[in-house]
C-alpha cells in the first residue's frame, strides 16, 4: 500500500528512518507477516519439494524468499500480489496472496489494475482448486457426481478472493473519506482565521470611523458658537469703554451661544451614551430601522451596530431627538449679522419637511460654511441660498472677498470643515463641492437626496 500524506505527516522526521513506512508499528507489523508468510512458504515448500522430485532445501529457499517478498505489500502491492499468483500452482503463499489482494484494494492504485489483478489472481486460485479437487475425488473410493468439483473450486477461489478485496476497496474508500474531511477542516480552519482577521480589521475601521464621525460631531457642534463668542468677544473688548450699552448686548449674545452651544454639546453626547440612556437607545434603534439600517450587508454575517458606525447612528438619533433643522437657518444667519457679518438668506421652491438626517446635514453644512467665512473671510459680503426642488435639496454659501481692514479675531483652524461636510455629505448620498470664485471669494456646495440610500 501506498504511504499517504496523512502517513507522512504523523511520522515527522522519522519516517524517513523507516524507509517508506510512516510509523514504526507498521514496519514491525509487515516485518511480522513476513516472518510468517515466509515461514508458511517454506513449509509448503517442502511439500512442493517432494511432489516435484526437486531437493528440499531448494523448495525450503524457494518458500522463504517467495514468502518474505510480503514485507514490501506498502510500497508495491502490486508485485505482492503478481508473486502469489506466480506461487500459485505450487499451492503456496494464502497468506501473501490474502494480504497482498487487500493492501492493493486499499490502496491508492487504479482500479483498473486492481481489477486485472484481482481477476488473474481468482483464476490462478480456481484452476488450482479445480485441480486439486478433482484429483482428490478421483482417488476418492465414492462419487460425489459432476456438480461437486466445479462448485467447491469455484466457492474456494470466491472464498479467497472477495472479502479480502471488498475489505481492501472499503478501508481504502473509509481512508480517503477521512483525509479528505482532514484536508477540508484544515481548509475550513484556515478561511475561519482570515475572517478571524478580516474582521478584526473591519472592527478596527469601525472604531477609526466611529472616532472620525464623533469629532466631526464635535466639530460641527462647538466651531461654530465659539467663533462667534470670539468675534463678539473682541467686539465686546473693543466697545467697552465706548459703548457700556452695546457691550452689555454683546456680553447677552456671548453668553447665549455659549448656553446654545452647551445645550447641543449635551444632546449629542447623551444619545452616544446609549449604554446609560433607554430613551437615546430606543431613539437610535428607531432611527437605524426606519434609515435601513439592519447590521448587516448582503453577503455577509449580521455584524453588532458598532461595527458599521455607532456615531453615524448617534447623530440620526440627534436629529430625531430635535437637533437643528432646515427651520433654525434663520436664527442661524441671524447670529453672523449679530457678530457684523453681512449675510442673505434666499429660499426657492416650495418649502416641506424632510427626513431627520438630512435637514441636520443642510444645517450644518451652512453652519460650517458660515464658520469658514468668520475664519478666513471676516468682513466679507456671504450669500445663503437654499434650493427646494422634486426629491432633492441643495444649499449653497458664497463669500465675496474679505475686506482688507477687517479685525482679525485670531480663529484657529483645524482644515478639517471642508472634509467633515464632504463626509456627511456624501454618507447620505448627496454630492458636495467646493472652491475659490473669480470675485476672490469662496463657495460651497452641496446637494442632498431627499430620501436617506439604505445601507
Amino acid at each position: 500500500m501506498t504511504t499517504t500524506g496523512a502517513h507522512q505527516d504523523s511520522a515527522g522526521d522519522d519516517a524517513r528512518s523507516w524507509l517508506w513506512w510512516g510509523r514504526r508499528r507498521s514496519a514491525v507489523l509487515d516485518v511480522g507477516l513476513g516472518l510468517v508468510s515466509a515461514v508458511e512458504c517454506a513449509l509448503e515448500g517442502i511439500r512442493f519439494a517432494g511432489e516435484s522430485a526437486l531437493p528440499v532445501p531448494l523448495g525450503v529457499l524457494f518458500g522463504l524468499i517467495a514468502g518474505s517478498v510480503l514485507v514490501l505489500r506498502r510500497r508495491w502491492p502490486a508485485s505482492v500480489v503478481l508473486v502469489s499468483i506466480a506461487i500459485t500452482p505450487a499451492e503456496m503463499g494464502f497468506l501473501m496472496g490474502i494480504v497482498g489482494l487487500y493492501t492493493l484494494a486499499a490502496s491508492e492504485a487504479p482500479r483498473r489494475i486492481i481489477a486485472a489483478l484481482a481477476g488473474m489472481s481468482l483464476l490462478a486460485t480456481l484452476i488450482v482448486t479445480f485441480v486439486r479437487t478433482r484429483q482428490d475425488v478421483a482417488s476418492a473410493d465414492f462419487d460425489p457426481g459432476s456438480w461437486y468439483v466445479p462448485v467447491v473450486s469455484l466457492v474456494m477461489s470466491v472464498g479467497l478472493t472477495g472479502p479480502p478485496l471488498l475489505l481492501g476497496l472499503y478501508v481504502g474508500a473509509r481512508r480517503r473519506l477521512m483525509e479528505s474531511l482532514r484536508e477540508r477542516a484544515d481548509s475550513l480552519e484556515a478561511e475561519l482565521s482570515l475572517l478571524a482577521d478580516r474582521a478584526e480589521q473591519q472592527a478596527q475601521w469601525a472604531r477609526t470611523e466611529e472616532r472620525t464621525r464623533i469629532a466631526r460631531e464635535m466639530h460641527d457642534v462647538v466651531a461654530h458658537q465659539v467663533s462667534l463668542m470670539v468675534v463678539h468677544a473682541a467686539a465686546l473688548q473693543a466697545v467697552a469703554l465706548k459703548d457700556p450699552q452695546k457691550a452689555v448686548k454683546n456680553a447677552a449674545l456671548v453668553g447665549d451661544m455659549g448656553r446654545q452651544a452647551l445645550t447641543e454639546l449635551r444632546t449629542m453626547l447623551g444619545v452616544l451614551r446609549t449604554g446609560e440612556d433607554g430613551a437615546a437607545s430606543r431613539a437610535v434603534v428607531d432611527v437605524v430601522a426606519r434609515s435601513g439600517v439592519d447590521g448587516s450587508v448582503r453577503g455577509v454575517e449580521p455584524v453588532p451596530l458598532a461595527a458599521v458606525g455607532v456615531a453615524a447612528a448617534a447623530a440620526a438619533a440627534a436629529a430625531a431627538e430635535g437637533g437643528p433643522s432646515l427651520a433654525d437657518l434663520e436664527p442661524l444667519v441671524e447670529q453672523s449679522r449679530q457678530a457684523g457679518m453681512v449675510v442673505e438668506l434666499m429660499v426657492q421652491g416650495e418649502v416641506r419637511p424632510y427626513r431627520a438626517e438630512v435637514e441636520q446635514a443642510a444645517y450644518r453644512v451652512v453652519q460650517e460654511a458660515l464658520t469658514n467665512v468668520h475664519k478666513h473671510a471676516a468682513g466679507a459680503k456671504t450669500w445663503v441660498r437654499v434650493a427646494h426642488r422634486g426629491a432633492e435639496i441643495a444649499m449653497q454659501v458664497e463669500n465675496g472677498p474679505s475686506e482688507r481692514d477687517a479685525a482679525d479675531a485670531g480663529l484657529p483652524s483645524g482644515g478639517n470643515g471642508l472634509v467633515g461636510m464632504r463626509e456627511r455629505v456624501s454618507a447620505l448620498g448627496g454630492v458636495f463641492v467646493s472652491g475659490p470664485t473669480d470675485a476672490g471669494g469662496f463657495r460651497v456646495s452641496a446637494v442632498l437626496p431627499m430620501e436617506v440610500p439604505s445601507v
